[in-house]
């Protein structure tokens, strides 16, 4: 593994693909945090598994699992999952495993952004992230991937979505953030994003999921499905707070116009109804920083758009609600040479995130 810092994927010549492009795999992390998954995280891990053997069905999964809980691992996955030993913070590979490029050739490299647990000091979730800040670095290691070194700028991979056509969609709640980049304009901010996702325009919605702890992340509202098409998700109850991000969010993607000068064909993903946190799940939790995780009554940031393109597959969030059929059906109209698998998964929503949080997509190398 090369650390590349003298130049950037744009002027080598890669791009971040779609995630609907096709995959040599997927990165995922065994979770054992106390302050995200109650009760010792027996649950969390139940989802995690069967999340991870519907991805295997069509690609390579690789999960990464912490010293104390590799056995654990090793023992709930079936044997074609591979496990390896790499000490984390948290969970969460979307947003600190690399991002992954690819070029013309099939070349595929990563790029490691800073990560700093989704606000740093200003309002972050967790500290210390130091092991997170180093999963992208070690994952190319083992991958055998060269990586951009891009560490001075805060980003998660749940914060950006692409096309694989020249077209990056962000919300301005994010990454506009006190505590990512406070330094950067948001001019400035975009022409990172243009120079190491070699892409020429950034779509900025203006909001994300509501009490989304993320500041807003981009996949949990909004996701290309092709090029050319998203899937948001909405509300029809106007008395629902969520009901004016979304609205908003519609109305900007309405008159937007993708790198190929395409206007947006928007698909409304249905929102199930607000999903709250239980007493009784509250006290499965540590306190992180001598607070509580989860107050009782706490709305969580529940979407079906937090699913992941499999290369055969599509494996989204259930909730035991009534929208969850419809949300299905809607994502097996968009995704006809896909298998739409639905999974509960209440007991990651409560850790923070869901599905697409979990996950991170490898390209296929030619």
């Amino acid at each position: 593994m090369r650390i590349l810092k003298e130049t950037t994927p744009v002027s080598d010549g890669f791009r971040m693909p779609a995630e609907y492009e096709r995959h040599q795999g997927c990165i995922m992390i065994f979770p054992e945090r106390p302050d995200s998954w109650q009760y010792g995280g027996y649950a969390a891990r139940k989802a995690f598994v069967q999340i991870a053997e519907a991805i295997a069905e069509s690609e390579q999964v690789t999960v990464c699992a912490g010293g104390a809980r590799y056995d654990n691992a090793r023992a709930l996955l079936p044997p074609h999952i591979r496990v390896v030993e790499m000490s984390s913070n948290d969970a969460w590979a979307r947003d600190y495993a690399p991002t992954f490029l690819k070029n013309d050739k099939g070349v595929v490299r990563g790029v490691d952004w800073g990560f700093n647990a989704w606000g740093g000091l200003c309002d972050g979730l967790y500290f210390p992230w130091d092991k997170d800040n180093q999963m992208a670095r070690k994952l190319c290691d083992l991958l055998g991937f060269d990586v951009y070194d891009m560490r001075d700028f805060i980003l998660e991979g749940g914060s950006i979505h692409v096309d694989g056509e020249g077209t990056c969609m962000v919300t301005e709640c994010c990454l506009l953030s006190k505590g990512r980049n406070p330094g950067l304009s948001r001019e400035e901010i975009e022409v990172r994003l243009r120079s190491c996702l070699n892409v020429s325009v950034v779509l900025w919605l203006p909001w994300g999921i509501h009490n989304d702890e993320t500041n807003g992340h981009v996949d949990n509202i909004c996701a290309f499905t092709r090029p050319g098409e998203v899937v948001l998700a909405w509300t029809e109850d106007r008395e629902d707070v969520q009901y004016p991000l979304s609205k908003a969010c519609l109305d900007y993607l309405e008159q937007a116009v993708d790198a190929r000068g395409r206007k947006l064909k928007v698909h409304r993903l249905p929102l199930p109804k607000p999903v709250t946190v239980t007493e009784e799940e509250c006290r499965g939790l540590d306190a992180c920083w001598d607070e509580p995780a989860r107050r009782p009554g706490e709305r969580l940031a529940a979407s079906y758009v937090n699913f992941y393109i499999a290369n055969g597959s599509i494996v989204m969030p259930g909730f035991g609600d009534p929208a969850d059929a419809e949300a299905k059906a809607v994502l097996e109209g968009l995704f006809p040479d896909r298998k739409v698998i639905q999974i509960y998964t209440r007991d990651i929503l409560i850790g923070g995130g869901n599905i697409h949080c979990i996950t991170q997509q490898i390209p296929a190398a030619d």
